[in-house]
């Protein structure tokens, strides 16, 4: 099964706003007081913000390996500023 694109109200999101948004969500559904349907749409939301999450961190990665020179690439390389 293919992974679904991220919504881009999330993927707008900063990490830390993904992060908060997701904590919130997790709290709601251990709480257990959350019906059925909307747990399931809370749940595939909380799936979408993890996808953003691990694909923020993999770009600080990818950014940090690039200046660190412990990726595939050694020395410093040019990081373009978002």
């Amino acid at each position: 099964m293919a992974k679904s694109p991220v919504p881009a109200d999330i993927a707008a999101k900063s990490f830390e706003d993904a992060m908060k948004e997701l904590e919130d969500i997790v709290r709601r559904l251990e709480s257990g007081q959350v019906k059925l349907d909307d747990a399931v749409a809370a749940y595939e939301r909380g799936a979408a913000l993890k996808t953003h999450c691990e694909s923020k961190l993999a770009e600080a990665r990818t950014k940090v390996e690039k200046i660190t020179g412990t990726g595939k690439n050694l020395g410093v390389e040019s990081v373009a500023s978002d």
